[in-house]
């Protein structure tokens, strides 16, 4: 069984920066292919970005236009997301997950069996 915790999430002016992580605990992560999603309010989950076990595997949404970076550190068992020049639309809360199987499907919800309880991104001026 995998734990999840998400932290880094706050009140940001529009232009701003933040950095997500997510903590894994009960076992380690290394072997797992990891996942940001995140839900806008009243929508539904969306991929944000996914990196496989390696970490030279990368996938992300087609909203992050390079202002997003996910990385992982096996040592510390933890998965980063760096977010910059965020924008309202980017107001939502944002969720880790781990795919047991590093699925090459990193944007599907079903690849991942581990979720994280969430962190809440608020963008507003």
């Amino acid at each position: 069984q995998v734990h999840l915790v998400e932290s880094g999430g706050g009140l940001v002016q529009p232009g701003a920066s933040l950095t997500l992580t997510c903590v894994a605990s009960g076992r380690s992560i290394s072997t797992y292919g990891m996942g940001w999603f995140r839900q806008p309010p009243g929508a539904d989950r969306e991929f944000v970005a996914g990196i496989s076990q390696s970490g030279r595997q990368i996938q992300v949404g087609y909203f992050v236009k390079g202002r997003f970076t996910v990385s992982r550190d096996h040592s510390n068992n933890t998965v980063t997301l760096q977010m910059n020049d965020l924008s309202p639309e980017d107001t939502a809360i944002y969720y880790c997950a781990a795919d047991p199987d590093d699925s090459h499907l990193r944007s599907h919800l079903s690849s991942y069996k581990f979720w994280g309880q969430g962190t809440q991104v608020t963008v507003s001026a």
